[in-house]
């Protein structure tokens, strides 16, 4: 039992101080690959027509834009 306590204070340790560090640098988070960009692919999906969902989505994001735009156009300060 007391080698159990003991490896769960180093991993608590060990992430306190993985926390500490990250606090301190005010680093992003990021991927040590380089993520999808560094293999040559420009988004996650490489299918030539997106789904209906994203359809739908990307409508609904024009659509939102519009009235932004509208808003800010009839703005009056």
């Amino acid at each position: 039992m007391s080698t159990f306590i003991l490896a769960f204070v180093f991993f608590l340790v060990m992430v306190a101080a993985m926390a500490i560090g990250y606090l301190l640098q005010k680093k992003t988070i990021s991927g040590s690959c380089g993520g999808l960009g560094a293999l040559g692919i420009d988004k996650a999906c490489d299918c030539p027509e997106p789904c209906d969902r994203k359809k739908a989505r990307e409508e609904r994001e024009a659509q939102r834009q519009e009235k932004l735009k509208a808003w800010e156009k009839d703005r009056i300060i």
